[in-house]
């Protein structure tokens, strides 16, 4: 008798600390999504004001260009603000990157979920990568789409399809999906592109709905995506010297992340 309320008590007493524990466990995750969330909001409204500055620098520029061809023009108060706006997008860079370091990740994938990733990155290798760490899938712009355009190549629809079937299994179904597009700096020239995606960031947005909606037709639920479009701002490395680009930065990258984070 006296062993059997023993291990009753001990039973209860275990059953408190797991229920304690995982409430407190719970808790530090949910304050760390808000932190995310409020991290990142942050550097979306800072995105926004750097691409303004940038405009602004642009527009300066020109006009710096048009008082040098005019003698009697004052150019040394032009040649200042575009020093100013320097400094302030200089600033703006650093504070972004020194936030986007701050934010925390979230927690890896299950193992047969990251199992069926990496081995659909390698029968697409060169085409696709996976990172375990951080749920990302990164795809190449260039591969999934023609330069300067929106319309996803058929090659890259069948690609697409089979990634559905993995973001659509149980292993995945507590996830959502954030489709993020990306370009290089080299600015957008054609004639027939500027009408449809006027700045890049138009364009990272337009390839990730583009993207999203090849998922949403093979049978992810819509409820469960978001896209994001980053224009030139984050790339993986450095660009050209005077805006020549570099390939690496223009993708598309799909994250699995917890429901609701």
């Amino acid at each position: 008798m006296q062993i059997s309320r023993l291990t009753l008590v001990s039973v209860v007493l275990l059953t408190l600390i797991l229920a304690l524990s995982g409430c407190t466990s719970q808790e530090k995750y949910d304050d760390l999504k808000l932190r995310n969330r409020n991290q990142q909001q942050r550097i979306d409204e800072l995105e926004s004001e750097l691409n303004v500055t940038k405009l602004k620098l642009a527009q300066v520029e020109k006009q710096l260009a048009e008082a040098l061809g005019n003698t009697s023009a004052d150019t040394e108060a032009l040649q200042q603000k575009i020093q100013a706006l320097q400094e302030d997008i200089d600033k703006k860079t650093e504070l972004i990157a020194t936030l986007q370091s701050q934010l925390v990740h979230g927690l890896p994938l299950p193992a047969e979920l990251t199992n069926e990733l990496q081995k659909f990155a390698a029968e697409n290798e060169g085409m696709v990568e996976f990172d375990p760490e951080t749920g990302v899938v990164k795809f190449k712009s260039d591969l999934l789409f023609e330069l300067g355009s929106d319309i996803v190549t058929a090659d890259a629809t069948d690609m697409l399809n089979k990634l559905c079937t993995i973001i659509n299994s149980k292993a995945a179904e507590s996830f959502d999906v954030v489709v993020a597009g990306h370009t290089d700096d080299m600015p957008i020239k054609r004639s027939e592109t500027i009408s449809q995606h006027p700045t890049n960031w138009h364009l990272s947005a337009h390839r990730a709905i583009s993207v999203e909606k090849i998922l949403e037709t093979a049978g992810v639920s819509s409820k469960r995506m978001s896209i994001r479009g980053f224009g030139e701002f984050r790339p993986l490395e450095e660009n050209a010297p005077n805006k020549k680009g570099n390939a690496k930065n223009r993708r598309v990258e799909i994250y699995l992340v917890p429901a609701g984070a």
